[in-house]
């Protein structure tokens, strides 16, 4: 069993921290860096694609909305147009860092609400898959299995890699339980660990109301700006490893 172990990191802004990057960075195989619009700055992108690359963990670009008071996770009604741009901006901004670090941006990856409107909105999904076939073709996209936008990157002969997420819940359907719902953030460690095995295993997992569900997935997301997310990510990845899952970035092999 292989899994890759993904978190997302670099989302202070200035003065103001957010999680403990270095932390992470010694328990995930990729990092999903702000790149300035939901979250980030040139020095924190900077700082985090160096120990990244220093690490062995794979970068990849999180890219969002421009949001930075919301951290992205208010949606917004942007012309496909501007959003395919402004996906581009960011993306190149983050591979320049990733290759003063002597590497490059890996990956793609939405962040908040850019990533949950691109599960159904085929306008906003489309300028995603734009801006990554107007860079390079060949770099993947991280997203959720059965979204619009993984579809529409397939069909762009783009990479897709689903991923599940260790600490949120989903609904009967596969997508995410909205973080306005309760419930919607899972807390209990030893559930989020022993969910994350399963998921790797290829497993089904509860869904919010208790029925069974099977996520496909490549990726397992642990959020870095949960509370508490070093000892969550310390666990997961512990218990992956008891469990003889290997974890490696999905391009790895």
């Amino acid at each position: 069993m292989i899994i890759d172990l993904n978190s997302d990191l670099g989302e202070g802004f200035g003065p103001w921290p957010m999680g403990d990057d270095e932390a992470l960075l010694g328990i995930v195989s990729s990092a999903n860096v702000a790149c300035g619009f939901h979250a980030g700055d040139p020095s924190t992108m900077r700082r985090v694609c160096a120990l990244a690359v220093a690490g062995g963990v794979a970068v990849g670009a999180h890219v969002g909305y421009r949001d930075l008071a919301g951290f992205g996770r208010r949606a917004i009604d942007v012309e496909p147009g501007e959003l395919a741009d402004e996906v581009l901006y960011q993306l190149g901004a983050l591979d320049a860092f990733a290759r003063a670090a002597g590497d490059r941006v890996r990956y793609v990856k939405p962040h908040g609400a850019l990533y949950n409107t691109a599960v159904r909105d085929e306008k906003q999904a489309g300028a995603i898959v734009a801006a990554i076939r107007a860079y390079d073709p060949a770099l993947p996209v991280m997203c959720l299995p059965g979204s619009r936008l993984l579809e529409l990157a397939e069909e762009a002969g783009i990479p897709a890699v689903a991923e599940a997420f260790a600490d949120r819940a989903y609904t009967p359907e596969g997508t995410l339980v909205s973080r306005r719902e309760p419930g919607a953030v899972l807390h209990d460690v030893d559930e989020i660990v022993q969910r994350c095995v399963r998921m790797a295993a290829g497993e089904e997992i509860a869904a919010i109301d208790g029925s069974p569900l099977k996520i496909e997935s490549r990726s397992i997301c642990v959020h870095g700006d949960t509370p508490g997310a070093v000892e969550i990510a310390t666990k997961v990845r512990a218990g992956l490893d008891a469990a003889g899952v290997t974890v490696e970035p999905f391009g790895a092999r």
